[in-house]
């Protein structure tokens, strides 16, 4: 069983009891909301995204409500198209990226044929330099070949390096944004732009917050414990602040003492410098 398969039975209403058998009119609405958005989120969430958001591919469950990055508003401000000057069919078609600089088309062919007949092998190339970008596209005869290849290809390991394979998505994921865009999937950690939902980096599932729901009580009870859990988190966080306001006014104050204390010392000793000099040139006068 596939994982949106899991999902989907797990939208059923025996699997959020207390969200329906809670009664009109007896809990807050904010906290209503939040369960129902709770429920509605775990329905419609899946490990890849069928349509492409440059908001939720930056987050990594997919939840974010505003950009934790300028890449992620660049790509949410782009309007990009496709390049109707490609060809082939992209159904058809796979993507093969981290190539090893110095792999060829005709190499590409030699591997890519073990799944299929293979009806076009591109390597993309820099205009200027002609040095390989390291991605291709390889686009097969039949749709056995590139689901085979989509499967075991993957990681596979051409010219000492490692391949990520996945199919082509510009012409075949709504709303796609390339990477050079902000957009894309995966990324490298080191860059702090890493883009989720797609094979290489999938959604991480979200917190249902429902089954945190204790099931021997009654939705009523649990809904007003959840209220004064609220409360008394807000009284905690009060707390908190307080706590760290007065961390501020100690630290303040004792600051204040070590200066005045320093400031003090300074003066002794200053004092102590003079009564010297004072005595030195009394003695020297009096010889």
């Amino acid at each position: 069983m596939d994982e949106q398969t899991k999902v989907s039975e797990g939208c059923s209403t025996t699997s959020f009891p207390l969200l329906w058998g809670v009664k009109k009119n007896t809990v807050d609405v904010s906290t209503r909301n939040v369960l129902n958005d709770a429920r509605k989120m775990m329905c419609e969430w899946n490990p890849v995204a069928k349509v492409y958001d440059p908001l939720k591919a930056g987050s990594i469950d997919g939840t974010d409500v505003e950009p934790h990055d300028k890449a992620v508003w660049r790509a949410m401000l782009s309007r990009y198209r496709p390049n109707k000057g490609v060809t082939g069919d992209p159904h058809l078609t796979l993507f093969v990226a981290r190539l090893n600089p110095q792999t060829s088309e005709e190499k590409l062919q030699e591997v890519f044929s073990k799944f299929g007949d293979v009806r076009r092998v591109r390597l993309v190339r820099d205009i200027v330099t002609g040095f390989s970008k390291r991605y291709a596209f390889v686009e097969y005869k039949e749709e056995r070949s590139v689901k085979r290849a989509w499967r075991d290809a993957n990681k596979l390991v051409v010219d000492q390096y490692e391949l990520f394979v996945d199919f082509e998505l510009e012409r075949t994921l709504q709303g796609w944004i390339p990477r050079r865009f902000g957009g894309g999937h995966g990324g490298q950690k080191e860059s702090g732009q890493l883009r989720f939902g797609g094979r290489d980096r999938p959604f991480r599932k979200p917190i249902n917050l429902t089954s945190m729901m204790p099931q021997n009580r009654s939705a009523d009870r649990w809904e007003g414990a959840s209220a004064r859990d609220a409360v008394q988190e807000q009284d905690r966080e009060h707390g908190r602040w307080r706590e760290r306001e007065r961390g501020d006014d100690r630290g303040y104050h004792k600051d204040k003492r070590d200066h005045k204390r320093q400031r003090d010392r300074s003066r002794e000793r200053d004092s102590n410098r003079r009564e010297d000099r004072r005595r030195r040139d009394a003695h020297r006068d009096y010889e």
